[in-house]
């Protein structure tokens, strides 16, 4: 039975993959390097540092420390995100749904805490989540499951009890990984992917969302 559900943030609750994409963009550009909107994607779901790590290896610069890259990179996403970020269809009323049901509700994304919570807010569901966890905290991002884990661990949740709600591939595989069930609802773009398959559910977006899905699960 789905005690608890654990909600993806990006690309999920808010289209801000366009935001990490042009932020990545700029800041990479200020030190010479160029990446095409498919080099974002490749990385979509790493965390922060994971995504300076990769293109540092690829295409070293001179310059500014991976850390200062990550800290302008994350003051370009959040300006995007506290100016133009709405939620997505069908997201309210998927946490409410969830609510409704008695279940225990967290946001587990890769995104830093200060992008969690900046968004959580700005949609008004600071009092809807008993959780909110990052991936930042954790030794391994996704594909690895630890921030899924840990987020059951601390709401009191078995796994195996767990609802997964992801958009990249990279999170529906540490939901799985995670021992969960996973519904994955990926961008346009990708739904026809058949990397998606392994996913308990897919659905074309949370308006999608019902209790009776809940209730299929559990």
């Amino acid at each position: 039975m789905i005690q608890a559900v654990l909600f993806d943030m990006d690309g999920l609750l808010v289209d801000s993959e366009p935001f990490w994409r042009k932020a990545e963009k700029e800041a990479f550009a200020e030190i010479g390097i160029t990446l095409t909107d498919a080099d974002c994607r490749e990385t979509m779901g790493y965390r922060l540092n994971e995504v300076v790590a990769l293109w540092q290896k690829r295409k070293p610069w001179t310059g500014p420390s991976a850390s200062e890259v990550e800290a302008d990179i994350l003051r370009r996403v959040s300006h995007y995100i506290l100016t133009e970020a709405e939620p997505l269809p069908g997201v309210l009323r998927a946490v409410d749904i969830c609510r409704k049901a008695g279940m225990k509700t967290a946001v587990a994304s890769s995104s830093p805490m200060q992008l969690i919570e900046s968004t959580v807010h700005r949609f008004g569901l600071t009092e809807a989540f008993d959780l909110l966890h990052s991936a930042q905290n954790e030794p391994y991002g996704k594909p690895h499951p630890a921030v899924f884990i840990s987020a059951a661990r601390r709401l009191g949740v078995p796994a195996e009890a767990c609802l997964v709600l992801e958009d990249s591939f990279h999170g529906t595989v540490a939901g799985l990984a995670a021992k969960m069930k996973v519904i994955a609802v990926p961008a346009p773009e990708d739904a026809g992917s058949p990397r998606f398959a392994a996913a308990h559910l897919l659905l074309k977006s949370l308006e999608d969302f019902s209790d009776e899905l809940l209730s299929k699960l559990g």
